[in-house]
């Protein structure tokens, strides 16, 4: 048996979080300052990590060994069939002209791609979040993006930068349910305390998008629907959150917002129209035989794989249904070779794998990707050509995301990531200032609001009641704060990267996105840290 230390390297808690932040850093700075490739970038940082377990934090090599593994296998299911399956489904809307439809039926909505933006990553990309998560809504809005004619790099950043205000609330509000299991917290008042968060990141989501699409620019001639959209959104939010259902936050609020924004747009158009010049050619020319006809047919036709997907995603969440996938969708065992207790002597979380495998997202792609052949009529051997050209596109995003998910699993198991919290969590009353952070580094590491959450959700409790600070409130900022970390985890870059057909632009992805990440965190920390003092207590009350 293993049992995790907080401070191995002298006794001191803070060397050895300074120790335990080497891997971090090492793939941070090879991606963002060196240039590396992802893949290799990752394998670096996984190696170190295995190395500082073993070495330092006197982990066994066999159970180092172990829990890469499991982490690599995460990596694989669910979040690689996943993409694998959002990324089939695109390819074969491309092979039967249907994207080009798909392109048309946009510029109807708004010729503007500012507003095409705005439209899909924010408010479409909120609805996919709300039923599916874990990466789907990046990988199907970056495909979009560039359906209407922006630029593979804007695409990917806008649709990360987007994936953000939603994210709490996401997949039926899985992080916060889980925060709720872990903490004892609940899940009312923790959702009614991230309701009264995240809407003041939403309202200004829409107002970054429209200026990384055309910089400021943008925001002068577009600033009135951008305004609409991250009002509604927010105020959308903070009502479902607080007043009807934690659960269908984000479905209403994506709902309500699509609406007003789509309304709004029949009595207000920006004067001048804004299109990207460098629209990139179209993919998988490969396969063109027996192409719909460019440009013509259904709007809703083009829409429809999409309309399947949420309509199979909603269905999982009816009651009769929802009940069977949680008996029959999932399996769930400690993995073989593991043995690791907390600081605290209790089993250790991660060693506990989850298989949803009718459950899983994935699963639920699949499922759309063979009604989509149906629909589109288009033949078994075509179909297994475009899945096995997707998995040829993906190869490498399979070495990144495995390698930064066997990194994750390592440094949580080995005790790594929790040095980094603990320490952190010994700043007493001024807590509540850090307390995002230790969100931001969670998902930063785990590119997962839901992980962050079982990671650190009972220290952001212990500390609270160890400070005299609102547990509810720190609870909430690790889910709330950690949504900013999403944008530039590594597992998150590689699933936007392959999106957009561009594998090994990681770094320059992670580039565009750092400084917002950590401009929104700071005045996030500061939000959390005025909620605590009168300044701002009266909003948690």
């Amino acid at each position: 048996m293993y049992r995790q230390v907080l401070d191995p390297l002298a006794g001191s808690l803070y060397w050895s979080a300074l120790c335990a932040a080497v891997p971090l850093l090492t793939l941070f700075v090879l991606l963002g300052v060196f240039q590396v490739r992802a893949q290799i970038a990752a394998l670096t940082s996984l190696v170190l990590s295995l190395a500082l377990a073993v070495a330092v934090w006197d982990m066994p090599l066999p159970q180092a060994l172990s829990g890469a593994v499991e982490g690599g296998f995460y990596g694989l299911f669910p979040i690689m069939w996943i993409l694998v399956n959002a990324l089939w489904i695109y390819r074969m809307t491309e092979i039967t002209g249907w994207f080009a439809v798909l392109r048309r039926s946009f510029r109807t909505i708004s010729s503007d791609q500012r507003i095409q933006g705005i439209v899909i990553a924010f408010c479409f990309g909120a609805l996919i979040e709300a039923l599916a998560g874990f990466g789907t809504p990046v990988a199907i809005t970056a495909v979009m993006l560039i359906a209407v004619g922006i630029a593979p790099i804007k695409a990917a950043t806008v649709a990360l930068v987007a994936n953000t205000a939603p994210v709490a609330f996401g997949s039926m509000a899985v992080p916060l349910t889980t925060l709720a299991g872990v903490t004892g917290l609940p899940l009312d008042d923790l959702g009614a305390m991230a309701g009264r968060q995240t809407p003041l990141i939403a309202a200004f989501i829409p107002l970054l998008l429209v200026f990384l699409l055309d910089g400021r620019r943008g925001v002068r001639e577009t600033w009135p629907v951008a305004v609409v959209a991250g009002l509604t959104f927010g105020c959308a939010q903070f009502v479902a959150a607080n007043y009807i259902s934690v659960e269908t936050t984000d479905i209403i609020a994506g709902v309500v917002t699509l609406a007003t924004v789509l309304g709004f747009m029949r009595v207000w158009q920006p004067r001048t129209v804004r299109q990207d010049s460098q629209a990139p050619a179209e993919a998988g020319s490969e396969d063109r035989e027996g192409t719909h006809r460019e440009g013509s047919g259904s709007a809703v036709m083009s829409f429809a794989p999409y309309l399947i997907i949420c309509a199979l995603f909603a269905l999982t969440q009816v009651g009769p249904v929802k009940e069977w996938l949680a008996e029959h969708g999932v399996a769930q065992f400690t993995w073989p070779g593991l043995d690791v207790e907390s600081p605290g002597g209790e089993p250790a979380a991660a060693m506990t794998f989850k298989l949803e495998h009718l459950k899983a997202a994935g699963t639920i792609l699949l499922a759309a990707g063979l009604l989509t052949m149906a629909l589109y009529r288009v033949g078994p051997g075509r179909a297994v050509r475009a899945y096995g050209a997707t998995l040829r596109q993906l190869r490498w995003t399979v070495v990144t995301v495995t390698s930064v998910l066997a990194l994750a699993w390592v440094m949580n198991l080995s005790g790594q990531t929790a040095t980094l919290g603990t320490a952190l969590a010994q700043t007493g009353a001024a807590f509540a200032l850090f307390s995002p952070i230790v969100g931001w580094l969670g998902v930063a590491v785990t590119g997962s609001d839901t992980s962050a959450n079982s990671l650190f959700g009972v220290l952001q409790v212990t500390a609270a009641q160890k400070t005299g600070l609102d547990p509810v409130l720190l609870a909430a900022a690790n889910s709330t704060g950690g949504v900013l970390g999403k944008m530039l985890s590594p597992q998150n870059l590689a699933v936007a990267a392959a999106a957009i057909g561009m594998a090994g632009s990681e770094g320059t992805i992670f580039r565009k996105v750092i400084g917002w990440s950590l401009g929104l965190l700071a005045g996030f920390a500061l939000l959390i840290y005025l909620q605590s003092t009168p300044v701002l207590g009266w909003m948690t009350v």
